[in-house]
């Protein structure tokens, strides 16, 4: 995506007061960019540079290098489901890596009952993946499944490219996106998981290091091999863990404290869940009329966007936007965002949002509802209410629209882009979410502005008016608010 600026510069004469009008006119509010515009500006800044790897010599140090991807070929394992769902998931896999910054050249795709033990796709498919690397020139192979270590040290042997899976694949991608401390401590906290098993060594790296002997500081007990220089990377990444784990846990305190504040508030809490690219950035900002980061890649957002809104009564909610989901979502993502996600057991309400332009959008519902339920399950807490937003009308199929109307009965249909629907979503969410439960009649002194600001914020305002001896006002307001207001009920 390419964005085009607006540059000033003083007129020929000199003018200071043109330049200074100039100037003002770039820091309007209505063409100031938003945080999202920055965000997206400055990612689109850091690009990778091509035509720097090269076909490896020696592949058994693949883990220890930084992953780079360039020119990439694809492959899968099509074990089960329809022909449309092989080629949904292998067309996700091409965006997963355009995402990442990879060129994709290539894809393929192995029909098996079940992924081949020894290299995944079986050897005579490796040896024409093979062919195909040598045909275009790729320097990466990515397989569409998490491969086991022996399963990546063989296919690399017969390819002789690295080799990375779709694990792998969506952690780069989570690595390059992270921009909160707490993010970036997360993503590093899976990366690790998933690289601690996976770590080979050759050469040097399988010396041991010196053991006591005669003379030496070791003493009787102490000679003997030492470690070698694998176990110590094994040793140093479990420790570098736990105290990635630890400052995770810290800062889960704080955003613990933050949402105990909201609780006690009583204001609404709306979590927007769903999957990746479906739209839900946009929705925010449509919602509530913020400048959060949009871009059509998968896993654009990571870390969780809190924005304040209002329903069409008046009252104040909180809408959060979520990490979006992916089919077979690492476990080691899972693990490392739990506080994050945990984001969704306190909501009074999961705005759940499906793309209603991929071909496949029962598909993404199931696999949100699985995430959504393991979180649900491990915080042993009962599922919010779901309201279903089915979004990108404006560029889906009609008939794949009626045949979701008939399956997704209550949904609400919308266009965060062109703002169709959006009304009608405000308001369902207005009725939907809990009414304030007591209604009374109040004489709230002048001095008590504080109790007035949060009937306002909390409450809904049935009638108001103005007397001597202070604001006269019938309201609707949580059970909680009600008894703060019980001495100033039935004055007058």
């Amino acid at each position: 995506m390419t964005k085009s600026h607006r540059t000033h510069s003083p007129s020929a004469d000199g003018s200071a007061e043109h330049a200074a009008s100039d100037e003002a006119d770039y820091f309007d509010d209505s063409s100031a960019p938003s945080v999202g515009d920055m965000q997206l500006d400055e990612r689109a800044a850091l690009r990778r540079v091509q035509g720097l790897s090269t076909e490896l010599t020696d592949v058994t140090e693949v883990e220890y290098r930084q992953l780079r991807l360039e020119r990439v070929v694809l492959v899968g394992v099509w074990t089960s489901g329809t022909a449309a769902q092989a080629d949904a998931s292998m067309a996700e896999l091409a965006a997963l890596a355009e995402t990442a910054g990879s060129e994709v050249l290539e894809g393929l795709v192995q029909r098996r009952d079940k992924p081949d033990a020894a290299t995944y796709i079986g050897s005579g498919k490796a040896e024409e993946l093979r062919q195909v690397v040598l045909a275009t020139g790729a320097d990466t192979v990515i397989c569409d499944g998490e491969l086991t270590p022996a399963q990546l040290t063989a296919l690399e042997k017969v390819v002789k490219v690295k080799v990375i899976d779709r694990t792998a694949l969506i952690l780069d991608i989570f690595a390059q996106h992270a921009t909160s401390r707490e993010g970036k401590a997360q993503v590093a906290l899976a990366q690790m998981e998933y690289m601690l098993p996976r770590l080979r060594g050759w050469g040097e790296s399988m010396s041991r290091q010196a053991g006591g002997r005669a003379g030496s500081n070791g003493g009787v007990g102490l000679r003997g091999p030492g470690e070698t220089k694998i176990e110590t990377d094994r040793r140093r990444i479990r420790e570098r863990m736990a105290k990635l784990r630890r400052e995770i846990k810290g800062m889960k305190a704080a955003r613990d404290t933050k949402r105990s504040y909201r609780l006690r508030s009583e204001i609404p809490a709306v979590a927007i869940v769903g999957y990746t690219n479906a739209g839900k950035s946009s929705l925010l900002n449509a919602l509530t009329g913020s400048g959060v980061l949009v871009q059509n890649a998968l896993f654009a957002t990571l870390d969780p966007t809190t924005r304040q809104a209002s329903f069409e009564d008046g009252r104040e909610y909180v809408l959060t936007d979520t990490v979006g989901f992916v089919r077979h979502l690492p476990t080691q993502l899972v693990e490392a965002f739990r506080s994050t996600l945990e984001e969704v057991t306190d909501a009074d309400l999961l705005l759940h949002v499906v793309d209603g332009s991929d071909p496949l959008p029962t598909d993404q519902i199931k696999a949100v509802r699985e995430v959504i339920t393991e979180v649900i399950r491990e915080n042993d807490t009962t599922a919010p209410p779901e309201l279903i937003v089915v979004n990108k009308i404006d560029a889906a199929d009609p008939v794949v629209l009626t045949q979701l109307r008939g399956l997704l009965p209550g949904a609400v249909f919308v266009s965060a882009r062109t703002g169709e629907g959006i009304d009608e979503l405000s308001t369902l969410l207005g009725e939907i979410v809990r009414r304030p439960e007591v209604e009374v009649d109040v004489l709230v002194p002048y001095s008590r502005g504080d109790l007035v600001a949060r009937i306002h914020s909390d409450g809904q305002i049935l009638d108001t008016s103005h007397e001597e001896d202070g604001t006269r006002m019938r309201v609707r307001v949580p059970e909680s608010l009600a008894s703060a207001l019980v001495e100033y009920a039935g004055r007058g």
